[in-house]
């Protein structure tokens, strides 16, 4: 007698060996989409033993403190959609209309009058922190 799954029948059987062929005999995953793919698991923790423990500066990359990743990615999102490299009259202008607060637009205009390269360049240039390395 053949052997048989307790919870679903013959055919499902086959229909689920069928589905999960591709990642049985692949021997990797076979998702598409990079997101989908499980994180890998590091035993090794702290993996810098020198380093600050986590709660000292969590989620801040090596050279910038929580207000500069803070203060960097609100100045990214009010700069969405500059064309670099830009000047800082661009800058503002860009700000400006798009509805960005009086003190940041403020803050735009003490920039050098030089050309920005990207908003890294402008974070750099306003006194945010630039990472020390990269993940």
């Amino acid at each position: 007698m053949p052997e048989m799954s307790g919870k679903h029948g013959p055919k499902a059987d086959d229909e689920i060996a069928r589905e999960t062929r591709g990642m049985v005999s692949g021997g990797h995953s076979t998702h598409a989409e990079e997101f989908k793919e499980p994180e890998p698991f590091s035993d090794d923790y702290p993996a810098d033993p020198d380093a600050p423990a986590a709660g000292d500066r969590e989620g801040s990359p090596p050279g910038m403190s929580a207000q500069d990743v803070e203060g960097r990615s609100a100045l990214a999102r009010m700069l969405t959609g500059v064309r670099y490299p830009a000047r800082p009259n661009e800058l503002i202008r860009h700000a400006a209309e798009g509805g960005a607060p009086d003190d940041a637009v403020e803050r735009l205009r003490t920039l050098p009058k030089r050309e920005y390269e990207n908003v890294a360049d402008v974070a750099e240039e306003l006194g945010y922190g630039r990472e020390e390395r990269r993940y």
